[in-house]
């Protein structure tokens, strides 16, 4: 890319963790200003400990072994060890977006000055990020407790020339040491000077990644969701009543009256909503049609918690101890995780909202008891075609899943480190949990998607609202072909088409 991602340690945005984590064209660079505070803030470390003042994890032992101290001739060593030793993550290997992600975080954070790092550390983690090489980073292993120590250990051993890395090659990615890789790319080892592998691996940067990824992917699924609820809402000849402005003007939820306001433009110039204007004998829609504001705005105020604590995750200090302009090295606990895991647990709820109540339109679809005139299963000929029945049971178990999976992360301390570090906010779990649920929701949204668009068709040649009408277009275009459902066929490719188009924004309506 010609313009690089400026880092100054204040003002990263999750629009930029989203560009340069899933862009491998992206490049950062470091502000000037910037390295020129944190250089005041290393003399100030380099000082003290000139000056033989005792500061942990610079010439002390790390938790438990904090009371241990280090000759001077051993901090180097001190740091090295550290990162050897706190690489103990195990699982799958982390998304390459997700690596991309906690790099940039990890480099935006040392650059503030109260990390007291050389600009030479910031300089290699951007030299690394702008080579395109990933660290392999086990997903596994992290309490969040003194950060995400274990996961920020493997991309600190790459900086090393130690460990493995993800680097590019004519076949497709390939896993290859580290050190090799270094080489190739013309990045010396890095040598970790006294303070700087406990600033690198104390930080919440990794599941802080997740989390900012999570929240720009959530947006896009709400948006896509209403998109969803708004068809459904056609197809089963619902009325629009209920998103009256003046109804959500007299419960002022910020998500609710936006999420009313998103379904009423989509709405807006529905002609099936005027042939069954007069003589319906329903009086009220169910819940699932008429409550969509209300529980899509509740996960809405949901999302707006999630990425405020995201944002100013992106730009906090998260280190350990943390330098200060009159030259004070203090320790503190803002490595802890809490805020962030919580934040997820609240995700993970939200998200597994949105997805049940969308599975209660799929089966409102299907069912002919209550599809209001469709015929069973969405297929014109039910009984020796089977349609979309298996639709719902696949999006009934994603939700199960979910659900299983929702309970909060967050609350589950196991004490570590020889009860030192006695109440952890296993972060990392709850991101872990809340991307599964995500990824759910995703594919729950699609099957809502392919059914309520299943079920326009059998209301032609009437025209839903203009909003729904242009996303119906965006589902009949998508390659290769999903509608409309003729013959029974395996609805799996269909599903997952839709899953990946939810995804990827292809069914965002973008509105608002």
């Amino acid at each position: 890319m010609s313009n690089p991602l400026q880092l100054d340690g204040r003002s990263l945005s999750i629009a930029d963790v989203v560009r340069v984590a899933r862009d491998p064209r992206a490049t950062v660079a470091v502000d000037s200003g910037a390295r020129a505070r944190l250089r005041a803030s290393r003399q100030a470390v380099e000082a003290a400990i000139a000056g033989g003042r005792t500061m942990y994890g610079i010439n002390t032992g790390f938790g438990k072994l904090a009371n241990v101290a280090i000759p001077p001739d051993k901090l180097e060593q001190l740091q090295a060890n550290l990162i050897r030793s706190h690489a103990a993550g195990v699982g799958d290997p982390l998304p390459p977006d997700v690596v991309r992600g906690l790099m940039l975080l990890r480099a935006n954070v040392l650059l503030r000055p109260t990390s007291g790092v050389r600009p030479a550390l910031v300089d290699a983690l951007v030299g690394l990020l702008n080579a395109g090489l990933i660290p392999l980073v086990p997903e596994q292993g992290s309490v969040g407790a003194s950060g995400d120590l274990a996961p920020l250990s493997h991309v600190a051993l790459a900086l090393m020339g130690e460990g493995e890395v993800v680097a590019a090659a004519p076949a497709g990615p390939k896993r290859a040491n580290a050190g090799s890789e270094l080489a190739a790319a013309g990045l010396p080892p890095f040598r970790f000077a006294p303070k700087e592998g406990l600033a690198f691996i104390n930080g919440t940067q990794a599941q802080t990644a997740l989390l900012a990824l999570m929240v720009h992917d959530s947006w896009v699924l709400w948006r896509t969701a209403l998109g969803a609820a708004a068809m459904s809402l056609e197809a089963l000849r619902g009325t629009p009543t209920p998103l009256d402005p003046r109804i959500h003007e007299a419960r002022p939820h910020e998500g609710q009256r936006q999420a009313a306001a998103l379904m009423r433009e989509l709405l807006q110039g529905s002609e099936i909503r005027e042939s069954h204007r007069e003589n319906d004998p329903r009086v009220q829609d169910a819940y699932s049609l008429r409550c969509a504001p209300q529980v899509l705005g509740a996960v809405a105020d949901a999302l707006r918690f999630a990425e405020q604590t995201a944002i100013v995750e992106l730009n906090a200090s998260t280190d350990n101890p943390l330098v200060f302009d009159d030259g004070e090295v203090l320790s503190g606990g803002n490595f802890h995780g809490q805020p962030v895991a919580q934040a997820l647990d609240f995700l993970a709820v939200a998200l597994t909202t949105l997805q049940a109540i969308a599975e209660r339109r799929v089966e409102r679809l299907v069912n002919p008891d209550l599809s209001q005139g469709l015929p069973a299963f969405l297929t014109r000929d039910p009984g020796l075609r089977s349609g979309y029945m298996m639709v719902q049971i696949t999006a009934a178990s994603l939700v199960a899943e979910s659900r299983s999976l929702a309970m909060p992360a967050s609350i589950g301390s196991i004490p570590t480190d020889a009860n030192q570090e006695d109440f952890v906010p296993m972060g990392m779990g709850a991101a872990l949990k809340a991307r599964r649920i995500l990824t759910n929701a995703q594919r729950v949204v699609g099957s809502e998607l392919l059914c309520a668009a299943q079920g326009l068709e059998f209301l032609k040649p009437l025209r839903p609202g203009r909003g729904v009408a242009t996303l119906y277009q965006r589902l009949r275009s998508l390659t290769p072909p999903i509608l409309p459902l003729d013959d029974d066929r395996p609805p799996t490719p269909d599903l997952e088409r839709l899953a990946r188009a939810v995804a990827a924004g292809e069914l965002d309506p973008g509105l608002g």
